[in-house]
């Protein structure tokens, strides 16, 4: 906790994140003005809200978790390496389960900040705006779903950035390695769809795995070929594969008194 709380505060500090965490809510007050719209004005009844909205919602983060991950993920294990600070920090009695679910904790508050945050206040709104619990009573699952959907998506995505971040001593480098997998396995997809003609390959992109467990999450129709469970294995492999690199990477030293 004591790792957590001190990166958490040092980012607090810096101009450039709140700046970043500040445009990443943009996206939610362009929703809160709709479903005002859609609450007060009989004309924009057509842009009253539905599960869909909320899904479309966190499909419009994306881009934000993308840059936050990148920007406070890159150098969280990074920077101690290039500081030769593993030895003082894995010292005992300071664990490495401990110093890693530490890292863990900072990016992971920051990545629910623009995810999980902004559409259960967006929920609340609706409900504010709305002045009763028609629309929630008839969604009942929308809260599960945004919460289990936000901690797949960021215990993915945090597992595998802080994984990257130990292989390095280099945050630019780690930021340019994430970068380089998510776009590649897009990019694979890509190709194969035009080959194929068809969506039976997009377990091989990491994004379209996380829509299309997601799109089952929300009780939508999956939007690709490949079966759900399948995309969800994936996903857990991922994360297994990142603690795998992170028990390898991240060792302590014993220091002698």
């Amino acid at each position: 906790m004591v790792i957590a709380g001190a990166g958490i505060r040092t980012f607090f500090a810096k101009r450039t994140f709140l700046g970043l965490l500040l445009v990443s809510w943009l996206p939610f007050m362009v929703r809160a003005v709709q479903i005002y719209l859609a609450t007060n004005l009989t004309q924009a009844r057509f842009l009253a809200p539905t599960a869909e909205t909320f899904r479309q919602f966190l499909d419009q983060q994306q881009p934000f978790v993308f840059f936050m991950t990148v920007y406070v993920g890159a150098g969280l294990i990074a920077n101690d390496r290039r500081a030769n600070a593993l030895q003082i920090y894995l010292s005992k009695p300071l664990t490495r389960t401990e110093y890693v679910v530490g890292k863990l904790i900072i990016l992971m508050t920051f990545l629910l900040l623009v995810t999980w945050l902004p559409a259960i206040v967006l929920l609340i709104v609706q409900i504010s705006f709305a002045g009763n619990f028609t629309f929630f009573r008839n969604n009942i699952f929308l809260f599960p779903a945004i919460t289990v959907f936000s901690f797949v998506q960021v215990t993915m995505v945090a597992t595998a950035m802080l994984a990257l971040s130990s292989l390095s001593k280099s945050s630019r480098y780690v930021g340019i390695l994430y970068a380089g997998i998510i776009f590649f396995t897009a990019a694979i997809y890509g190709a194969m769809l035009a080959i194929t003609g068809n969506t039976r390959l997009s377990w091989l992109s990491l994004g379209a795995n996380l829509t299309q467990v997601v799109d089952v999450i929300f009780r939508l129709k999956p939007r690709y070929a490949t079966p759900w469970p399948v995309s969800l294995i994936v996903i857990l492999g991922l994360v297994a594969l990142s603690i795998s690199v992170l028990e390898r990477r991240v060792r302590g030293v014993e220091v002698v008194t």
